[in-house]
C-alpha cells in the first residue's frame, strides 16, 4: 500500500474523502447507502486517501473504521480524539495507514510522544493545527501531514468555519518544513477548495460537502475547471 503521505503528493487531485455517518449537527449523511457503496464511489472518483471518522461525536465507531479498510486498499485515516498509545496500536491493528493526533488537546509532550509512536508502527501523524503555537510545538513536522483545521472544536465543529485560517498559515508550514501540508474542514464549494491548492495546500481533507454532493463527478468537474494548476 502506498504510504498516506505519497499518495497525496502523487495525487491529481489530492483530496482526502471521509466517510462519516453524521455532520457536527447530528444529521444522517449516509442515508440508504451502505459504507461499502461509499467507499467503492470515492474509489471510482480517484479519491488518493479516504478519512474515517470514529467519534462519537459523528456517530463513529472503530467499527466503522474496520469496515471501511476492509473494502479498499487505499490509505485510511482514523479520525477521532487519539491521545494513547494503545489507541493508535488498535488503529493499526484495523488497517488504518494515519491517525488523527490533534494539538489543542494534547500537551507538547503528549504530542511528541504520539508522533513518536505513530511513526514507530509504521502510522502517519495526522496533526491538526489551528494556529503557530501549536505548530511551533510538532516535533519532526517533516515527517507527519500537517493539517490546518477551519473550524473550531470546542463548538463541536458546528461554526461555518474560517478559510483565511488555512491561507493565513500557509507560509508558517512552509517555513517549518511541512512536506504535506493540508486544509481541513468547512470546505463548501469547488471554488474554495481550488483556491486552497492554487495557493500552495498539498491536500485537503472534505467530508460533509462531498458526502452531501448530489452529483460527486460534478463537484470534482467543477474543482479540476477551477484550479489554474490542475493538470492538463
Amino acid at each position: 500500500m502506498t504510504p498516506f503521505a505519497d499518495a497525496l503528493l502523487t495525487a491529481d487531485r489530492p483530496l482526502v474523502m471521509e466517510v462519516k455517518l453524521r455532520d457536527p449537527h447530528g444529521t444522517d449523511l449516509l442515508g440508504p447507502r451502505t459504507v461499502t457503496d461509499l467507499v467503492a464511489h470515492y474509489e471510482h472518483a480517484g479519491a488518493p486517501c479516504l478519512s474515517v471518522v470514529t467519534g462519537r461525536w459523528f456517530g463513529g465507531t472503530t467499527r466503522l473504521l474496520r469496515e471501511v479498510t476492509a473494502a479498499t486498499t487505499l490509505p485510511v485515516l482514523q479520525k477521532d480524539f487519539l491521545t494513547r498509545p494503545a489507541q493508535l496500536e488498535a488503529a493499526h491493528a484495523l488497517g488504518a495507514s494515519a491517525v488523527l493526533l490533534t494539538a489543542a488537546l494534547l500537551p507538547a509532550a503528549s504530542l511528541r510522544r504520539l508522533v513518536a509512536c505513530a511513526l514507530d508502527l509504521g502510522l502517519t501523524p495526522f496533526v491538526e493545527i489551528t494556529d503557530e503555537r501549536e505548530l511551533a510545538a510538532l516535533p519532526d513536522p517533516q515527517d507527519c501531514v500537517v493539517a490546518v483545521n477551519n473550524k473550531d472544536i470546542r463548538t463541536r465543529e458546528r461554526d461555518r468555519g474560517d478559510l483565511t485560517r488555512s491561507l493565513r498559515l500557509l507560509p508558517a508550514l512552509r517555513a517549518a518544513g511541512c512536506r504535506v501540508p493540508v486544509s481541513a474542514s468547512a470546505i463548501t464549494d469547488p471554488a474554495d477548495a481550488a483556491r486552497l491548492l492554487d495557493a500552495g495546500y498539498a491536500a485537503l481533507l472534505i467530508g460533509t460537502s462531498l458526502m452531501r454532493a448530489g452529483d460527486l463527478t460534478a463537484w470534482l468537474t467543477a474543482l479540476d475547471d477551477a484550479r489554474t494548476g490542475a493538470p492538463a
